[in-house]
């Protein structure tokens, strides 16, 4: 009987949660005498490719020792958006004075409800990653450590998998900082941070990328006092730097304590509080917070799986060796997902586990090469981006024109108040082959399908110039750079052609 995994508070809701992808009372099924695949790991990657492969007729196994949903569901992506929707509510409810609304004094977060809304659409959305669910799908679920026993085995608490083809999706885990005294300090990570009942009154965020600086601005929003410390001079340094300014003004205004370019030398526990001894420019100081928040990157979760007795090649701090088509040194075996991806993110996950099915069950040759992979940071205004950046132009010699339209330009970005932000899109210099683009709005993740839909389907700025978008719209910043680049084809010459039709015309 697998055992259950520990998810606090076990509250009502996440109760709910663990029945639905760790059911105490799930009993393994017999295995069949071969499956045409064995997934290990039920995160993203695991899931669509379990239910991908049954739902096209192959005899499918599906190993998870944790939770069904992976990070996604659990500790990640769910979670983190149910606490920013309601640190966004408050954040617009400090500036509703802007739009006329006058609100009464003494609002207050109810960050114990707070979490408990997230705790509650958490288990309800569980329900479409459930154990049960993958039952009646026709997958076999196990539930317990799987690893690799020979050539074409999986043990799985002591039930033998015989497969034709594997696949490895067992993802990542948050990088503990090895900074002396956190551990007996104690902190937080994605894995726990979501396990609050009281608020902190003061939160160290240790890591100023992605995760870092959504966490570090929704917690700063619900009433924590922030310090977010990160080993560069801005924040999200890999991303556009015209981003990430606006962004660091936005963090400034919530009232975020930005330390950057510092050493943090060790945590020590005082009267109840962490103190973090920095060192910035050869003078020390003490911050003293409530709990601490480590958001500093991803180990794979390679551990325990026997990969060397499969002849499967990985490395500790990069993950499962794959090719082009997500096949791993073993030609038998393959890996999609966050265990063996750049590029971590749960729709690069659905995107490879999509391409695994067809490439391990059906001798296609799909390439990871080949795929267009947008992202976006969702703090408040979000960053997406798709493609390359300059920097990357420059770095492979491809010359680049770029096109930009601030927010402040586009109506009803002004209307809505969402003025700090920009449509930023790169094309291949004399043409309009759009290379990459960076889009800062409120709801840029949404803006930015547009233009990855164009570079997938070779669709060039001038075409875009060409749709009608709604007005008023915050998309329509895209249509206006597309504009911008069509105004330079309109050259003195084709200018003077069309000057001299006119007067001719007349």
């Amino acid at each position: 009987m697998p055992q259950i995994p520990e998810v606090l508070p076990y509250d009502i809701h996440n109760e709910a949660l663990v029945s639905n992808v760790h059911p105490l009372d799930w009993e393994n099924p017999k295995p069949a005498p071969c499956y045409n695949l064995v997934v290990i790991g039920a995160g993203t990657a695991g899931l669509v490719t379990a239910a991908g492969a049954a739902g096209l007729g192959a005899k499918v196994a599906l190993v998870e020792r944790h939770l069904l949903g992976g990070d996604c569901l659990n500790v990640g992506c769910v979670p983190s958006k149910c606490i920013i929707r309601s640190s966004r509510v408050m954040a617009d409810i400090r500036d509703a004075n802007q739009f006329g609304i006058r609100v009464p004094q003494g609002m207050e977060v109810d960050f114990p409800f707070v979490m408990e809304r997230m705790r509650r659409l958490r288990a309800r959305i569980s329900a479409h990653d459930s154990a049960k669910r993958f039952k009646e799908m026709g997958v076999d679920v196990f539930l317990g450590e799987g690893r690799f026993s020979g050539p074409d085995v999986v043990d799985v608490t002591g039930k033998v998998l015989r497969f034709k083809k594997a696949v490895i999706a067992t993802g990542t885990r948050p990088v503990h900082p090895t900074i002396e005294g956190l551990a007996e300090a104690g902190f937080l990570t994605n894995e726990t941070v979501f396990s609050l009942t009281e608020r902190p009154r003061r939160l160290a965020v240790i890591g100023g990328g992605p995760i870092g600086c959504e966490l570090a601005q929704a917690f700063r929003r619900l009433g924590c006092e922030v310090t977010l410390f990160h080993n560069a001079s801005h924040i999200l340094n890999r991303e556009d730097e015209d981003a990430a300014e606006i962004l660091q003004r936005s963090f400034i205004r919530d009232g975020i304590r930005l330390v950057f370019d510092c050493k943090t030398k060790r945590v020590e526990k005082k009267n109840g509080t962490k103190v973090i001894y920095i060192e910035c420019g050869g003078r020390e100081e003490e911050i003293a917070v409530d709990e601490i928040l480590a958001g500093a990157g991803r180990a794979p979760n390679v551990e325990g799986l026997n990969l060397e007795a499969v002849g499967v090649k990985y490395d500790k701090r990069e993950g499962i060796e794959v090719n082009e088509h997500l096949q791993t040194t073993n030609p038998g075996i393959y890996a999609c997902g966050d265990i063996c991806l750049k590029y971590k993110f749960t729709h690069t996950a659905d995107a490879t586990a999509r391409m695994v099915i067809q490439n391990a069950l059906f001798l296609g040759r799909k390439k990871l090469s080949a795929l267009t992979i947008p992202w976006c940071t969702y703090t408040d205004p979000e960053i997406a981006h798709v493609g390359m950046y300059e920097r990357d132009a420059r770095e492979k010699g491809i010359a680049v024109d770029t096109f930009i339209r601030p927010l402040n330009d586009v109506d009803r970005a002004v209307a809505d108040g969402e003025e700090e932000g920009f449509v930023k899109i790169h094309v291949r210099k004399g043409t309009d082959k759009i290379l990459g683009a960076t889009i800062v709005a409120r709801h840029a993740g949404e803006m930015l399908s547009e233009v990855t839909l164009a570079i997938v389907g070779n669709v060039g700025l001038g075409t875009l110039s060409n749709v009608i978008h709604t007005y008023p719209t915050q998309a329509e910043a895209i249509k206006q750079v597309a504009d911008a680049y069509n105004r330079t084809r309109l050259t003195p010459f084709i200018r003077g052609m069309f000057t001299r039709w006119l007067a001719w015309s007349r």
